[in-house]
């Protein structure tokens, strides 16, 4: 009985992979308007989309969740060739967060401060799923949340670590954690 158990969930396990690698989230049209861009920092090409989404006007303001506390927007201007009055008008910094969680949570803030009701979430196609969900958990169902993923070449032990995050942050969620 054990092992029938234990094999059930081991090819659960392995179909609820395969589904989260074969159809990672891709990019949202840029056509698309919100109220705000929530970028989540820690991989490449997600800052450059938001600013571009932002300098396109295809929302009002741009949150940077997760930018590391030395940075300052001249800096970020010059990093990433925007234009100053762009940053200077219409990006925040975000410091505070560390992990996924505390993104969501940074972001969520944001939105109820600005009172959006829509928010164009920009992240890596493997991040995408799991920052979804968490931006979901903190800011509720009334928000809506366009998933912008920025396409990624992630490797087999970086997809099998974030399905795995994901599964515990479900888990973790269910339980109230």
């Amino acid at each position: 009985m054990i092992v029938r158990a234990a094999a059930a969930a081991l090819l659960l396990w392995i179909a609820g992979f395969m589904a989260f690698a074969l159809f990672l989230p891709q990019p949202a049209p840029d056509g698309i308007a919100t109220d705000g861009i929530v970028v989540m920092t820690g991989g490449r090409g997600r800052v450059e989309r938001g600013l571009r989404l932002l300098e396109a006007k295809r929302a009002k303001r741009l949150l940077i969740s997760g930018a590391d506390r030395r940075v300052r927007p001249h800096e970020l201007a010059a990093q990433f060739k925007a234009p100053m009055a762009l940053v200077e008008c219409c990006v925040d910094l975000g410091h505070e967060s560390v992990d996924t969680r505390s993104n969501a949570a940074e972001a969520a803030d944001w939105i109820a401060r600005r009172r959006y009701r829509s928010i164009r979430l920009v992240t890596s196609d493997w991040h995408m799923v799991r920052a979804r969900f968490d931006l979901r958990n903190a800011t509720g169902d009334k928000l809506e949340i366009v998933a912008d993923a920025v396409p990624t070449e992630p490797g087999l032990v970086d997809l099998v670590r974030e399905y795995n995050k994901y599964l515990l942050r479900r888990v973790a969620a269910l339980i109230g954690i």
